[in-house]
């Protein structure tokens, strides 16, 4: 087998890193010479989000793809990232650098399996996750994100019935928020399933001051002791915006790189999960994307990542629908 077939199948360059280079000044240099934007999300090594063009949850990122003027898009996160970005410019080389970089909400919701879950519910409005594999958007009527899902299904006519999937905790959490009934997919988040109610109270009792950040895809016991639920953005923002000085951070443990950099004189503690001792607040996903890869995906402008044109054609109208909703309602 040949080196080239060899990173097919391991999806990433697997090559060493040239001993004695500066990592991020070449990671600078290759930028420059392909024309690239390095998008990375708050879940990602903080290595990572220092060395980025733009650091966003999936809206923002979303929005910062559909405007660049880049060649290049280096998507420093997960691989759904990678398509949406595809989808938003079919014109452009898109890299995760790392294709094993998966979601678990996006293979807990099979596009053919949802399919039939569509078909079984007709004359119903569906509402997709971001966090949701091409072919499935491409069955999906409005795609949203945790920062934007309440206010856009709050915008869809009353009387029609609504899909949403695939988390059932973030479809529950906008459930109770609007007062719509609907038909929810069984998917969860492998990070945000796992946080503890019980250690959550624990840590509370501990720091009667803080105030308690949750991720609406957590579970309604975990959701229900939040002084704020909402996206990385939201939950970010009110922390920099607060006069508290303590905050139990109830999301996926990258957000905290962001958090400490931005308020470095404000306390941020992550609410660990049930299991002790396991790095369960941590995504393994998007643990893969590094530094190392990084560099090696600019370097030779792979692992690309392709959308099939009759795919992207439907998926690009739902994604485009939400751009295009919360730009009018100035989300």
């Amino acid at each position: 087998m040949d080196i080239k077939s060899s990173w097919k199948e391991k999806g990433y360059v697997d090559e060493p890193v040239p001993a004695g280079i500066d990592l991020r000044t070449e990671i600078d240099r290759l930028r420059r010479e392909r024309n690239a934007v390095i998008l990375a999300h708050y879940y990602t090594e903080g290595c990572l989000q220092d060395l980025a063009d733009f650091v966003g949850d999936s809206l923002a990122l979303a929005q910062k793809a559909a405007r660049t003027e880049a060649d290049v898009i280096v998507m420093c996160g997960v691989h759904f990232m990678g398509e949406t970005c595809k989808i938003l410019c079919p014109g452009k080389t898109v890299i995760v650098p790392d294709l094993n970089a998966s979601c678990s909400l996006a293979e807990s919701c099979p596009a053919g399996a949802f399919e039939a879950f569509v078909k079984a519910h007709p004359g119903h409005t569906v509402v997709s996750y971001v966090n949701t594999s091409a072919a499935v958007k491409a069955l999906t009527d409005v795609v949203v994100t945790s920062g934007n899902a309440r206010q856009i299904v709050e915008s869809l006519p009353a009387d029609k019935p609504i899909i949403f999937g695939p988390d059932r905790n973030l479809g529950a959490y906008i459930s109770r928020a609007t007062g719509r009934q609907m038909v929810l997919w069984d998917g969860a988040c492998h990070v945000h399933e796992r946080f503890s109610a019980g250690k959550l109270v624990e840590l509370r009792r501990r720091h009667p001051g803080a105030k308690v950040l949750v991720h609406p895809e957590c579970k309604g016991e975990v959701v229900a002791q939040a002084d704020v639920v909402g996206s990385t953005a939201a939950l970010l923002k009110y922390a920099r915006e607060s006069d508290a000085r303590t905050f139990l951070v109830v999301t996926e443990s990258g957000i905290l790189h962001e958090m400490r950099r931005l308020c470095p004189d404000k306390e941020f503690i992550p609410v660990p999960p049930d299991e002790p001792g396991c790095a369960c607040n941590e995504c393994a996903y998007m643990r893969l994307i590094t530094l190392e890869k990084l560099y090696n995906s600019l370097r030779y402008l792979w692992p690309v990542v392709e959308v099939p044109a009759e795919v992207a054609a439907r998926a690009v109208k739902p994604i485009e629908r939400m751009l295009d909703i919360s730009a009018r309602l100035g989300l």
